[in-house]
């Protein structure tokens, strides 16, 4: 991975907060945007099982992502698009790397989710489930550098 982008991209993640994650079922293509909170290129994010892109990422697995704030001037435009497997997250230990990584982001949001005297909030709470987006390939987008400019970086991890 070219070093220099790396730590670049990497800080873009983490100062982000939303993706908009695209999935497939059968050939109907479907987009979605979720909070998410990111542990090096692993992307986290809850959702209920029932939702449409959660129900594609249950029979096909690949999936697009895209970060990047919503600028005024085309010259301004950064952010990524990516492309790897979403998958659920089942195993004790990484649901509960998930959790953690999640409430570190988003403490209020995780205490408002778990307390049960948050009503509705912790009865959703109750039927969501662990996501975890994991790229194969990511690339970065930077008009300031010249329009289009956009780089891909080798994943070793």
């Amino acid at each position: 991975m070219s070093d220099d982008l790396s730590p670049q991209v990497l800080d873009y993640l983490d100062t982000h907060n939303t993706m908009t994650l695209a999935t497939c079922g059968g050939d109907v293509p479907w987009a979605a945007t979720v909070f998410y909170a990111s542990e090096g290129w692993k992307l986290y994010f809850f959702s209920v099982p029932q939702s449409r892109h959660c129900q594609n990422l249950a029979v096909n697995p690949r999936v697009a992502v895209t970060i990047q704030e919503d600028y005024k001037d085309w010259r301004q435009i950064k952010g990524i698009q990516l492309e790897g497997k979403g998958l659920m997250v089942d195993s004790v230990i990484e649901k509960g790397k998930a959790m953690a990584i999640y409430a570190r982001k988003y403490p209020e949001i995780i205490k408002l989710f778990t307390t049960p005297g948050s009503g509705v909030f912790h009865q959703a709470f109750l039927k969501v489930k662990f996501y975890c987006v994991v790229p194969e390939k990511v690339f970065y987008i930077d008009n300031e550098q010249g329009f289009g400019k956009r780089r891909e970086l080798e994943l070793t991890e």
